[in-house]
């Protein structure tokens, strides 16, 4: 499987990640995605009266500069990750 194959893999597993997962890991998961699919960020930055969609941005900003293989890579990694903890 190429790693793009692994990432659309993961990114549907994704889904099934159980609705106690953090948000905190969400937006993680959230910035990397954007990384992998967009590239740096190329928005500006949502306002105070916006908390979600700030967030968001913030977890999408916090990766700029990552190519779109590493993003993928930490991607596919968190998502393994999380679901290894969902199991337990």
């Amino acid at each position: 499987m190429s790693l793009l194959e692994d990432f659309q893999e993961y990114a549907n597993k994704a889904k099934t990640l159980p609705p106690s997962t953090k948000d905190a890991d969400k937006l993680i998961l959230y910035g990397l995605y954007k990384q992998a699919m967009v590239g740096n960020v190329n928005t500006d930055r949502p306002g105070i009266l916006s908390p979600t969609d700030r967030a968001k941005w913030d977890a999408w900003k916090d990766v700029e500069g990552k190519t779109k293989e590493q993003a993928m890579t930490e991607y596919i990694a968190k998502v393994k990750e999380l679901l290894g903890q969902s199991a337990k």
